[in-house]
């Protein structure tokens, strides 16, 4: 028997932008963005334009992200099935 637990993987690829960004790509209990994605509101000249300062050249990559705390972790697609399958059992309590 499988026990459901009530958690939401999100996995925001490269690249995510837009309403998607804020409204549902990073309401996830476990974010996981790529390597090097380009995940954000608005595009790096719009925000430069609207804040006047030169942003770090990483802004919006995963790697920032993590590093701020808007995603949990990096994986290689590559990698994907296996991490996140072995992620999914842990909450569940099951084997993968």
């Amino acid at each position: 028997m499988i026990s459901f637990v009530s958690k939401l993987v999100i996995l925001p690829t490269d690249q995510t932008f837009g309403g998607v960004s804020a409204s549902l790509a990073m309401l996830g209990d476990i974010n996981i963005g790529e390597p090097k994605a380009r995940i954000g509101f608005a595009g790096r000249r719009v925000i430069e334009h609207t804040v006047r300062e030169k942003l770090p050249e990483d802004f919006q990559r995963s790697e920032f992200l993590l590093a701020h705390g808007a995603i949990d972790m990096i994986i290689d697609r590559r990698d994907m099935r296996e991490r996140v399958g072995g992620l999914i059992a842990k909450m569940t309590n099951t084997t993968w």
